[in-house]
């Protein structure tokens, strides 16, 4: 019977031949193992591409779909676009601030800005009007020509900052509400980015949760989700973002976005301390509110409070001091 024992004693070179061939083999083995084994990152490299041309066809559906219905985008009304295109009133009434705030406010489009214009024009002419009668017809104000003309010219010009005022309000109003849907987007994009979405997805899935808090949040987030899958960078998608909010936290998240693309860091994690660190700042804008509420409610006490009190602690001696008299 064979024995390779007895072989290692009877034979020294068989050993030698065997050890040979068994590292001939493994080095054959190793050779062609990168052929033998599949192209997982070609294939995953492809599925990803193929996935994103079918996001981008299927919001060039969904958008032009939407478009018959509704849109973001306000249409200009046949009077304002004839009164603004046959005056002209974009050549010296627009300004690209006025533009860039009109898209942080929430109104888009030709229409918006043709508004705007309208506005600008149509408002100080009747402040000016309703001022000369208001002051010359109805209360006759005793006052000089001359003083009762500055009033209308001031009321004019009133009018003209007036729609710039109420955009900029609209543009305050509408920061605050980013600001406070802010947390709860980052916790949801953090969420999406570990279940394994890619960004397209974790957009439009945050898009649509997040429309029960701030609708202006789901605006942004579908804006941002359209042009994602439309242009051709995601950095330009990103940065008419931060155009549109002009809010440091969002910038902060923008660029979170594109150095993760960029440089490859992992997605999930860079979330999860912007998400930490937004928790930190809250808290200590919460504390800093504490901290200046009793020098705040100082004046009100000592007006309000303390005559009450005193009242109520003096009232019953001065009573029974007069009963006493």
């Amino acid at each position: 019977m064979f024995n390779p024992l007895e072989l290692n004693f009877v034979d020294p070179g068989y050993l030698a031949v065997l050890f040979a061939a068994i590292g001939s083999a493994a080095t054959i083995v190793t050779a062609a193992m990168p052929w033998l084994q599949p192209d997982t990152l070609s294939r995953r490299i492809k599925a990803v591409s193929t996935e994103r041309e079918r996001i981008r066809a299927r919001e060039r559906e969904r958008l032009f779909a939407a478009q018959a219905k509704s849109s973001l985008r306000a249409k200009p009304i046949g009077l304002v676009k004839q009164l603004v295109e046959t005056l002209s009133l974009s050549s010296w009434l627009s300004t690209e601030t006025a533009k860039t705030q009109l898209a942080m406010a929430g109104f888009r489009g030709i229409g918006a800005e043709y508004a705007f214009l309208a506005f600008r024009l149509i408002a100080p002419i009747v402040f000016f009007v309703a001022t000369v009668v208001y002051v010359f017809f109805i209360i006759h104000w005793a006052k000089p020509f001359i003083l009762k003309l500055a009033v209308a010219i001031g009321a004019s010009y009133l009018g003209i900052k007036a729609p710039e005022l109420f955009l900029k309000n609209k543009v305050l109003k509408r920061q605050k509400e980013l600001e406070r849907a802010y947390p709860n987007t980052l916790d949801l994009l953090l969420i999406c980015a570990e279940s394994g979405m890619s960004i397209e997805h974790a957009v439009r899935k945050v898009s649509e949760e997040i429309g029960a808090e701030s609708i202006a949040m789901a605006e942004e987030m579908s804006l941002l989700a359209a042009e994602l899958s439309y242009l051709s960078e995601r950095r330009q998608a990103l940065d008419n973002l931060n155009a549109r909010t002009g809010l440091e936290s969002i910038r902060s998240l923008t660029t979170v976005l594109i150095q993760s693309e960029r440089y490859g860091t992992p997605l999930g994690a860079a979330l999860r301390v912007l998400s930490q660190e937004s928790r930190d700042q809250r808290m200590t804008a919460a504390e800093k509110k504490a901290a200046a509420l009793p020098p705040t409610l100082t004046v009100p006490m000592i007006l309000f409070f303390l005559p009450g009190l005193f009242a109520a602690i003096l009232a019953p001696a001065i009573i029974q001091i007069n009963n006493w008299n």
